[in-house]
């Protein structure tokens, strides 16, 4: 017979499997509201592609042409699955989700690639509970160009791409339907800890230092 034994796991041991936990944090004083329970069940290989309102927008975490998207409530506990896009022939670039105070109405964009490297987006509304293809690409996007990071703020998608050795900041507006593009500061000269966010209810482009 042996005694009870408690184990202590050590959170660094890469063999020892974590568990993962969802909670709501006050995004004024940082602390613990309360521990979410996934509606989904689990917690593991699932992203959060933006939240707003109390709404979360929760999808595969390696996303593919075939993920679902969950538009979330978890206050609730009410979860809606949009309908699946036919558009199955294309790669993922970004999943992204928000309020249009412009509209009134949730979107979410997603922005892919065709097989032949051409970018396409389809946007999908909370009100109507459907998905569009937008079909007016601009001719500054019908080239070779590698997408960074991107970022959601009142209802516009932005995204850091490289066209060449230019860096710019491409914005889409899921009302207007509308791109822009804007030349990075010639001081951005590479990628490593660049990232796109919002400060101040401002678009910023920031770099994170690793030390």
């Amino acid at each position: 017979h042996h005694p009870n034994v408690e184990r202590l796991d050590d959170p660094d041991d890469p063999y020892v499997k974590q568990e993962f936990q969802w909670s709501l944090f006050s995004n004024q004083t940082f602390e613990e509201c309360s521990k979410l329970i996934h509606p989904l069940g689990s917690t593991e290989h699932y992203g959060i592609y933006g939240s707003s309102n109390g709404l979360v927008c929760i999808s595969d975490e390696i996303l593919n042409f075939d993920s679902p998207i969950h538009i979330w409530n978890p206050s609730v506990r009410k979860l809606r699955t949009p309908p699946m896009s036919n558009n199955i022939k294309f790669s993922y670039i970004a999943l992204q989700f928000g309020f249009h105070p412009g509209v009134n109405d949730y979107k979410a964009v997603r922005m892919m690639r065709t097989n032949k490297n051409a970018l396409a987006v389809e946007v999908y509304s909370l009100r109507t509970d459907s998905w569009k293809m937008i079909a007016a690409i601009p001719p500054w996007l019908k080239c070779t160009w590698q997408h960074y990071k991107g970022t959601f703020f009142d209802g516009v998608a932005y995204h850091v791409i490289q066209k060449g050795p230019i860096f710019s900041v491409m914005s889409f507006d899921s009302g207007s339907e509308e791109f822009e593009e804007f030349i990075a500061p010639d001081a951005i000269s590479g990628t490593f800890g660049l990232c796109i966010d919002i400060y101040k209810e401002q678009i910023c482009l920031l770099f994170r230092c690793y030390g």
